[in-house]
């Protein structure tokens, strides 16, 4: 019989490529990580692993090995979310892993509605970065986290990562009050193909967006500022810094300096828990109350099945 503790160990190699990092993410040591994984290959009958140096190759038999613990851990998650059903109403910790903007705007509201609707929940939260929300739910710091993705950044899917929609905001092109687009402009990035751009980090999905839409409009942004805080971006247009792309949950510090136009673009938000825990009555609980919190500005998403979503991001 195959331990299931140890094909987690597996399936996070198969994620994060060094027996190091699967140790420091999962609080084991090293060596205890190699001694588990001994185990596994003896239980399966077959060699898992390829040496060499640092890191290891998952061998063939070790990815087909994977893609079962993928399908057998989420069903561990639904049972575990059936128990709590049945054990009554939400009730002990919930970690929650959130992007700062909606930290600053929809969880406070969110979090005041789970605790006059359920007083037994305990919700403890974290600021996180999308990027690393699907290894944090993997390794089990967090039990849901809200994500976001961008019109232009598609989303690989991720195996071991579910996903609910949650709400839609609006895009918004920010300038200088004094140099704002008409109303009527045809194209409110293309205006800008020469200004200076404020942008997030490349390696973010905020930063690739606000580079593949310029693309899209004909120019490559000369990017001036790498900022990765809505307010301190909003500050740097507002003494003409430069232009920038701020979703709608940030703009909220927008002073009179900076113009907003909006553009025909759209940031989504989504909640994110292992695959096969969307059933849990906290972790459906929270997300209810994040959809009743968004602003009435934003397009509240109902409740559809949706396929799993890596999350990455930025603010």
């Amino acid at each position: 019989m195959l331990d299931v503790r140890r094909l987690r160990l597996l399936r996070e190699l198969s994620h994060r490529g060094t027996i190091a990092a699967v140790a420091e993410a999962l609080a084991y040591t090293p060596s205890a990580v190699s001694q588990q994984l001994s185990a596994l290959e003896r239980e399966a009958g077959t060699a898992l692993l390829t040496r060499g140096g640092r890191r290891v190759t998952l061998t063939p038999a070790a990815l087909t090995l994977v893609a079962h613990s993928e399908s057998v851990l989420a069903q561990l998650e639904r049972a575990e979310a059936d128990l709590a059903a049945c054990r009554g109403g939400p009730a002990g910790p919930l970690r929650i892993g959130t992007f700062p903007s909606a930290a600053r705007t929809v969880v406070p509201a969110a979090l005041a509605a789970l605790a006059a609707a359920h007083p037994d929940l305990e919700p403890r939260l974290h600021e996180l970065d999308p990027a690393a929300v699907a290894a944090a739910l993997r390794a089990g710091e967090v039990d849901v986290a809200l994500v976001h993705d961008y019109d232009f950044v598609p989303a690989p899917p991720d195996p071991g990562v579910g996903t609910t929609p949650l709400f839609d905001e609006a895009m918004f092109l920010a300038a200088p009050h004094a140099l704002a687009p008409q109303p009527d402009e045809p194209d409110p990035l293309r205006r800008w193909h020469a200004a200076p751009w404020i942008v997030a980090p490349p390696a973010t999905r905020c930063g690739a967006m606000a580079v593949r839409a310029c693309e899209a409009a004909g120019f490559s942004p000369r990017v001036r500022h790498v900022v990765d805080d809505f307010p301190a971006v909003l500050a740097l247009v507002g003494i003409g810094g430069g232009v920038a792309l701020v979703p709608e949950l940030g703009v909220a510090t927008a002073d009179a300096a900076v113009a907003l136009t909006p553009v025909p673009m759209h940031r989504r938000t989504l909640a994110a828990f292992r695959a096969g825990a969307g059933a849990d009555p906290a972790i459906a609980a929270f997300v209810d109350a994040v959809r009743a919190a968004a602003p009435r500005g934003t397009t509240r998403r109902p409740v559809t099945g949706s396929p799993p979503t890596p999350p990455t991001g930025s603010a």
